[in-house]
Order: C-alpha cells, then sequence, then structure tokens
C-alpha cells in the first residue's frame, strides 16, 4: 500500500508507536476500520464493542492518542465513555466514523474539541483508505506505552489478490434458507459470500469483507455472486423449485444507478421476476438517503423486488422513513436472541413484531441457534427466522441437494 500513497507515509510512520481505540457494535464495520488502520502502520490498535469495554481499555492506558466512535449508534453510550475519557484526560483527540443526519454533520464539523477532547473530523462509513490516510496525517502524536498483549494483528488481503479471485471465480454464493417458524415452510435464502482461495481455504466474510470494502471491490463482488444466484434460480425452477434469494447491498452502492440498471438487465436476461429478488440495506446506511439513493429504492421496488431493513434494532433509522420508504421486510439483528430470557431484549423482540405488523412487513430474525431460542421467539409472535439450528449455509450444489432431500420427504 505505501506504493499508493508516497507523499505522506512518512509522517504516518510516526504513528507506529501510538494507541489508537476503535468503539463500534458492528462486528464488520469494525474489522474494516481496525484493518484500515493497520494496513496504514498504525502497530497498535483495539477495539470495543460497547461502552463498558471501551471503557475498560481507557481505564487500563496511560495514554490513548485516538478513538475512532460512531456518534449514532444508539446501541453504545457514548456519552459514559467521553465522561471517562474527559476525566482520566488521557485520551488526545477523537474521530467520528459514521453516517450522521446532514444537520448533525454539519454542526458535529464546526467542532474543534468534544468533551474537552481535540475533535479531529468525521469519517464517513463505508470507510475509504484515503479519507483515514488524511485524518491520520492530520494528527501528530504524542507516543504512548506499548499494548500489554491486546494488538489486533490482522492485515488486509492485499488488492491485487482479491482482483484476481474475483476474475477466477473464486469468491462464491453461498445460501442460508430462512423459515416460516410456524410451520417449517422455506421462506428463501440469504445469500452469503465464501472465497476459495488457493491458498488459504475457504475464507469466510469476517476474513474477506474487510479488504473488499476498503479497496471499492463491492459492486464487483456483489455482481458476480448476483449471477451465481440468478443461475442457480434458473436451474431450480426447472427441477420445479421456486426460491427467492436475498442479496446484501449497501446505501453507499444505491447512489448511482448503474448497479440498480445492471440488476434488472439480468433479471431480464434470465427471464426471471423482480420478485424473485430481496434486498438487505443495513439499518444505519438509510441515515439521510441521498435522492438519487432514494430513487433507485423506488426503481427496484417498481421492478417487483423485495426490500429489507437489514440489522434493524441496532441502527438509527426513523418511523418516518420506515413508513415511506418502500421496505417490505425488517431482519432483526441477531444480538437480541443471544439471551432471549433478558427482558431488555424480550422487550425489543415484541416491540418489532408489534412494529413489522403495524407497518405490513415481514419480520426475519437472525442468528437462531437453539431449540429453546427458536420456541421462545415463536411465543413472542415471530414468523420468520434463520441460523444454525435451522439450516446451516451452504453452496450451490448442496442447496439444491438440501431441497431435492427436502421434497422427498414432504
Amino acid at each position: 500500500m505505501a506504493k499508493s500513497y508516497p507523499l505522506i507515509m512518512g509522517r504516518l510512520k510516526q504513528m507506529v508507536e501510538g494507541c489508537v481505540l476503535v468503539i463500534e457494535s458492528h462486528a464488520l464495520q469494525r474489522s474494516v476500520l481496525v484493518n484500515g488502520l493497520l494496513n496504514l502502520q498504525v502497530a497498535s490498535v483495539v477495539s470495543a464493542g460497547n461502552a463498558m469495554q471501551a471503557v475498560d481499555h481507557i481505564r487500563s492506558q496511560a495514554v490513548i492518542d485516538i478513538i475512532f466512535f460512531d456518534l449514532a449508534d444508539g446501541s453504545i453510550n457514548n456519552l459514559e465513555f467521553l465522561r471517562v475519557a474527559s476525566e482520566l484526560g488521557n485520551v488526545r483527540a477523537l474521530v467520528i466514523h459514521g453516517e450522521l443526519p446532514l444537520a448533525l454533520r454539519r454542526s458535529v464539523e464546526k467542532l474543534t474539541t468534544l468533551s474537552s477532547i481535540r475533535l479531529l473530523g468525521v469519517l464517513e462509513k463505508p470507510l475509504q483508505l484515503r479519507a483515514l490516510q488524511k485524518i491520520l496525517s492530520d494528527f501528530t502524536p504524542l507516543y504512548c506505552s506499548a499494548l500489554r498483549g491486546t494488538l489486533t494483528a490482522i492485515e488486509l488481503i492485499p488488492r491485487q489478490q482479491v482482483l484476481l479471485g474475483l476474475m477466477a471465480g473464486e469468491f462464491q454464493a453461498w445460501y442460508q434458507p430462512k423459515f416460516n417458524l410456524h410451520d417449517g415452510r422455506l421462506f428463501g435464502a440469504e445469500v452469503l459470500v465464501r472465497w476459495n482461495h488457493p491458498q488459504r481455504g475457504l475464507l469466510l466474510p469476517r476474513d474477506l469483507l474487510a479488504a473488499v470494502v476498503a479497496y471499492d471491490l463491492l459492486d464487483e463482488m456483489f455482481k458476480r455472486l448476483l449471477d451465481q444466484g440468478l443461475e442457480l434460480m434458473s436451474r431450480l425452477r426447472e427441477q420445479g423449485f421456486d426460491t427467492g434469494l436475498a442479496f446484501n447491498l449497501t446505501a453507499s452502492q444505491l447512489v448511482s444507478s448503474d448497479l440498480v440498471e445492471h440488476v434488472i438487465q439480468r433479471l431480464h436476461q434470465y427471464e426471471l421476476p423482480g420478485a424473485a429478488l430481496m434486498f438487505e440495506i443495513t439499518e444505519n446506511g438509510l441515515l439521510d438517503l441521498p435522492a438519487s439513493a432514494v430513487e433507485n429504492l423506488l426503481h427496484l421496488h417498481q421492478a417487483g423486488c423485495g426490500l429489507s431493513v437489514d440489522d434493524f434494532g441496532i441502527g438509527f433509522s426513523s418511523l418516518t422513513q420506515l413508513a415511506h420508504l418502500p421496505f417490505n421486510q425488517l431482519k432483526l439483528d441477531g444480538v437480541f436472541v443471544r439471551d432471549v430470557d433478558d427482558l431488555g431484549n424480550r422487550a425489543v423482540i415484541s416491540s418489532s413484531v408489534a412494529l413489522a405488523r403495524a407497518l405490513k412487513m415481514d419480520l426475519v430474525v437472525e442468528n437462531i441457534e437453539n431449540a429453546y431460542t427458536l420456541n421462545a421467539l415463536v411465543d413472542l409472535g415471530c414468523s420468520f427466522g434463520q441460523g444454525f439450528h435451522l439450516a446451516v449455509p451452504m453452496s450451490a450444489d448442496d442447496f439444491a441437494v438440501w431441497l431435492q432431500c427436502r421434497a422427498s420427504v414432504a
């Protein structure tokens, strides 16, 4: 990567001894930012998924140079860790990393401090390495002591490897079935990515997506998965299986109409209806959608495609957005089903069920890992879900065989 940024890499080398804390509840976003920092030669990086973990890091370190955090993440108590950081005085600078409402962003960009701590700026999602590089180049660190046993030492897969993998067809669509929880009927399948890497073996999303996002290759990966999914659907329809597929999209991919036109063109090419596809957009990505992204959502809706709010419950969308944008599905984040006996989680699940019904949407629950959770969700009124207890992700061939086996015992 140094050859790509020759002008300021010398300054970035000053960060080798620096301490950086990343606070992010979303595992993928956290991984992307941590790996981006490491790729820019920040050697000491720790991360936290909630305010409690962040406070522990702040209290345990003599000095932290920069904290990256998402001001709009409603699942993190930002006031708590900012209060501790201000009281201890051991945090030198802050960077807000996230998608803020336009008015709030403009206000924040005018600030030079937050909780009496220097504010370096706002870094948008999805992460762009050049913007991260600019933030780091504007900061002159006063070195802190090395972290003890908490370094994150994962490096991004080189860009050329990712490009070669995409061109060679090594990125493969896998399929995780979704079910009607009441009668066990198939409710479609979510398309997930796997990379059949020639040296590293089968890589999961957590191993590859950070690099794909950092190198701005999401569209290229999506197109390959879409073609594989449409080809499989065509083959399955010839065998009598009418199964819809759900694909993940980010809000940034909807800004341009190119990808939407590609989807519609491919549907025509495979002679499949738009209703065969569902597109899941992360809830955080719905903040202040540009007019072009809203138009493209409408275009997909008009083409008959389904639209789902992914990771629902941990983002920052408003009821106005949910009521007026053309979504027909909410996908409740799996964090709320890890402990279905927790009163707070049960309240979120029940409220989501009621909201989905009021908005005439389907609610799909992720991460159903055991029978106890399944039964509890049904008791709480949930109708649709997915998870390892119900079915694991499968390759295309395995998914086709799985469908045939289900049909033979039906």
